[in-house]
């Protein structure tokens, strides 16, 4: 594969050092569990872009760790929304121009703000698709923050709870 994508662009043109790191992708198994395992990642460094819609900002685009769920009322209350819901699957590529399993925060086909979950900065090092299914970028936490103009907030909690 080793090509570049628009996210790794974005991170040569800013001198931010990264790293893009290949894996097999399952179809049947997208998850970011998968993904961690395949690349050799505690799933606590394997974050995962979601995109949302506000009732007052519009999209917006949230990075939380693969291993918890979207807390739509945080998000809602850090993005100064009332109501905050995920785009349907469908909107995912027109509004991105990435398909499910390959979402970036960076290089969208539009800037929309981004909200990366405070903690982030628990990890000297985290990896998020390079806007590729098969293709995650390792990073660390306050390059991805700087570069994507990210605030941060409580915005995600462990699946189930």
């Amino acid at each position: 594969m080793s090509l570049k994508t628009n996210a790794a662009r974005i991170l040569d043109q800013s001198k931010i050092l990264y790293e893009l790191k290949e894996y097999t992708v399952d179809e049947s198994d997208l998850s970011a569990i998968s993904v961690a395992q395949k690349v050799g990642l505690p799933i606590e460094q394997v974050y995962k872009t979601l995109v949302a819609r506000g009732d007052k900002t519009g999209v917006i685009v949230a990075c939380i760790r693969g291993d918890h769920e979207l807390h739509l009322k945080g998000l809602a209350s850090l993005s100064g929304n009332k109501k905050v819901e995920i785009v349907s699957l469908k909107e995912v590529q027109p509004l991105t121009g990435y398909i499910r399993g390959g979402v970036s925060p960076l290089g969208m086909k539009k800037h929309y703000p981004v909200f990366i979950d405070s903690d982030i900065h628990h990890h000297e090092k985290v990896s998020v698709s390079a806007g590729l299914r098969g293709l995650q970028l390792f990073l660390s936490p306050h390059d991805l923050i700087s570069v994507t103009k990210a605030q941060l907030g409580v915005i995600s909690k462990p699946n189930g709870v």
